[in-house]
This record gives structure tokens, sequence and C-alpha cells, in this order.
């Protein structure tokens, strides 16, 4: 049960990641980057939760199911 949920996060971070890059490099982002210097909060936190996600999904993919 533990791998299944580790791919499916896997799979979730890595498409959250690929969204959140997308996102950093669109319009509304350039523009706030001119801005304030930095990218929108939306892209930011796309790569942030992709990150923890896809960490997270690692972690449980290659831990598996321990059986006693």
């Amino acid at each position: 049960m533990n791998t299944v949920l580790g791919i499916a996060l896997l799979v979730a971070g890595a498409l959250l990641i690929i969204l959140g890059i997308n996102a950093s490099n669109s319009f509304a982002s350039d523009v706030s980057r001119f801005f304030s210097g930095s990218p929108t909060d939306r892209s930011v936190w796309l790569l942030v939760l992709g990150i923890l996600s896809a960490g997270m999904g690692l972690f449980f993919t290659l831990r598996g199911s321990r059986t006693r």
C-alpha cells in the first residue's frame, strides 16, 4: 500500500513541479518579477508543494511495504 501511495505522490509531485515551472515562465510572473523582484506566489507554491510531494513519494516508494 505504501508503494502505491508513494508512486502516486511522486507523479503528483512531478506534475506540480512542471506546472510551477510553467507558471514561473508566464507573463504574470514576468510582470511580478519586474515590479517586486520575485515570481508570483502561485508559481512558488506550486514548486514548493511539488518538491515536498515528490520527496514524500520517493520516501514511500523506496521504503516500500514492510511485512513482519
